[in-house]
């Protein structure tokens, strides 16, 4: 699949989908589509692929939308244009494997909400995040970064503008780790290379399992896990995992070979 926004790279089962937009990568309708298409079906954009690390090329993550391709959107288009948008985003998050953002420079807005969209990010000390969605006369990224942080700082950042280095979201529990720049894609790739060395099937699994419960009551998110486990119990996966805890092997899967569309059942 050619992409013209993207670049993807495959090494040991971790996909790095890099956004490639200089200067700044912000996002037009065709990066939109893009990111859905590669999200949604991941396994043709990066075969084998058991994780994937999420970022932008060059000194920014993502400054926003291109506001000169944002300044066509009108009330004839805006309904079509919106929804390429917000599926651009769930296919992150909906994404068969797990996505590790890696944040330099600036995630305002839309990037903000690519970063969110992520199941954890990485990020710079000095990378900033932020919603300045009032400055450019629109809604939206607010409910997503709600998943990293509570309704007082969403609203402070929605309202005032106000940015946050990756240093004050890590304080936040925003962000998994607040390193130096040039250290990011490394801290990134190293925790990428840690999912990929557990079953794919069950990784898979959980990650449907985790965007299932993530707004559920607590009985019923446990019963919907208790349910996977049962799913598990007669995968071969399962059985190596176990001997391998109780020996101190190491579990050797079997390449998994996806047998349909990770958005299919959804």
């Amino acid at each position: 699949m050619a992409y013209t926004r993207l670049n993807v790279v495959v090494d040991h089962g971790v996909a790095t989908v890099t956004m490639d937009r200089p200067p700044v990568n912000a996002v037009d309708l065709v990066m939109y589509r893009e990111l859905r298409d590669l999200f949604t079906n991941i396994d043709e954009a990066a075969p084998g692929v058991r994780a994937v690390v999420f970022t932008g090329g060059g000194k920014h993550f993502c400054a926003g939308n291109d506001l000169e391709d944002f300044a066509t959107m009108d009330a004839s288009n805006v309904r079509e244009r919106m929804f390429y948008v917000r599926e651009a985003f769930f296919a992150i998050q909906e994404c068969a494997v797990p996505v590790v953002g890696a944040v330099r420079g600036a995630a305002l807005g839309t990037g903000l909400v690519l970063a969110t969209s992520c199941d954890f990010v990485v990020a710079a000390v000095d990378a900033s995040f932020g919603l300045p969605e009032l400055s450019v006369g629109v809604h939206g990224g607010a409910r997503h970064l709600a998943r990293l942080v509570g309704q007082p700082i969403v609203r402070w950042m929605f309202f005032t503008g106000q940015r946050l280095s990756g240093a004050e979201m890590h304080a936040l529990g925003a962000v998994i780790a607040a390193v130096p720049r040039d250290d990011v894609l490394d801290r990134a790739h190293t925790e990428a290379r840690r999912i990929a060395e557990y079953s794919p099937t069950a990784v898979r699994m959980g990650k449907r399992g985790l965007n299932d419960i993530e707004f559920v009551d607590i009985r019923r998110g446990y019963e919907h896990e208790q349910g996977l486990t049962a799913r598990m119990m007669d995968h071969p996966d399962s059985k190596i995992a176990l001997e391998a805890s109780r020996t101190g092997a190491i579990p050797e899967y079997a390449d998994y070979v996806p047998t349909h569309s990770p958005r299919a059942d959804t």
